[in-house]
């Protein structure tokens, strides 16, 4: 339950970096909206995700990697696309596929390095001192 709530906050916080850093991001509302973004978001990536990465896996492997941005960008768009019909206004400013790239990538960059900052908490291990 733990590893949950951490992973939400990361989400939550790589969302407000990107509505914060890309400036063709708009977010109407406070924490609580961003709070329900993220777990939007989680949901999209951890039942998305493995399916489009699966079926692109020959394009992930003819671009070494790089469609996995593609993947990003449409699954940031999506999340502003699902937000929007529960009222979190995530709007995507023109020009849409760029901002949802810059966006996506924002995103993850984020959570990679708060992973990797918080990765005895993801795992469930304790610090030693």
């Amino acid at each position: 339950m733990t590893r949950f709530l951490l992973r939400w906050v990361i989400n939550a916080v790589a969302l407000f970096a990107a509505i914060y850093i890309v400036g063709g991001i708009d977010f109407i509302g406070n924490w609580a909206g961003i709070l329900w973004l993220a777990l939007i978001f989680g949901l999209v990536n951890a039942i998305l995700r493995p399916l489009l990465k699966f079926f692109s896996l020959p394009l992930i492997i003819l671009t070494l990697g790089l469609f996995s941005l593609v993947i990003n960008t449409f699954l940031f768009w999506l999340t502003s696309v699902l937000g929007t019909l529960f009222s979190l206004n995530l709007v995507i400013q023109p020009p849409v596929l760029w901002n949802a790239f810059l966006g996506g990538l924002v995103v993850s960059l984020v959570s990679v390095f708060l992973s990797l900052v918080l990765k005895d908490e993801l795992k469930g291990k304790k610090r030693r001192h």
